[in-house]
């Protein structure tokens, strides 16, 4: 553990660097059993994760030392259960305050938990929680961001990375010490009770807003044109001129080359 010149309050004030681990959100979590479990806003980072992982389970691919792979502890103890998706949005607007200053405004959030440039996958966020009754307890925001890497392969056909939209390398410690200064700023938003705000801005940095599309619903092409995200994190649609909604695993985004 050591402490950093971060501008930040709490927010990767505490701040653990490993060379590998199987998971930084699996590390971190381990680490809340402890006698004395870690600060709010610690972070833990990994310069590889050789079980990185994904929504739904996926894999999260990153080449070592190039790209940024971290954890952040948060104990968003006001949200109540159903309101869970509120965390998703103000991480997801964190990190895209943070790339739209340095690759532009064609950066953007895909539902559920993607950072997008134009039709290119740059990142992912996963969030893992723990309960106290109707509330949530805490909750590990797993990070992963193609920043230095310049081959993908497999199933990151569609991946990009910093470097090469910018055809220069970023220097990871400077992006992580921005990344938790915007991504703390959102949270205290949502903390002070500015979830129409978030939320608001959330919806005009969405992904593919506006725009027909084709997805995957139980094993059928289908098209809709996106509307939004509802207050519980469903996909909303327009399908033949009706409202349809999807949760997480009801629906999945085809692509060209899928």
């Amino acid at each position: 553990m050591q402490n950093n010149i971060f501008l930040t309050l709490f927010v990767g004030q505490s701040l653990v660097k490993l060379s590998s681990v199987n998971s930084t959100n699996t590390y971190l979590k381990n680490q809340l059993s402890n006698s004395t479990p870690p600060a709010e806003g610690t972070v833990i980072m990994a310069d590889h994760q050789f079980a990185g992982r994904g929504q739904q389970g996926n894999s999260w691919d990153s080449e070592a030392g190039k790209n940024l792979t971290f954890s952040i502890l948060f104990f968003p103890d006001f949200l109540k259960i159903s309101q869970q998706f509120l965390l998703n949005i103000a991480v997801s607007l964190g990190i895209n305050d943070c790339l739209a200053r340095i690759i532009g405004k064609q950066c953007k959030i895909k539902w559920p938990n993607d950072i997008y440039y134009q039709e290119q996958k740059l990142g992912g966020i996963l969030i893992e929680n723990g309960l106290s009754g109707a509330n949530l307890k805490w909750s590990i925001v797993g990070i992963g961001l193609n920043v230095n890497q310049q081959n993908f392969n497999g199933n990151n056909g569609r991946a990009s990375s910093i470097s090469k939209i910018l055809h220069q390398n970023y220097e990871l410690p400077e992006l992580l010490g921005q990344l938790c200064k915007d991504i703390e700023r959102r949270y205290l938003q949502l903390k002070a009770g500015n979830q129409e705000l978030l939320k608001a801005e959330y919806q005009e940095r969405l992904f593919g807003l506006n725009q027909k599309r084709y997805f995957k619903v139980a094993n059928q092409q289908v098209e809709g044109e996106i509307l939004g995200v509802d207050n519980d994190g469903c996909l909303l649609l327009s399908q033949n001129g009706k409202l349809a909604k999807y949760a997480l695993k009801e629906i999945a985004f085809i692509f060209d080359e899928q």
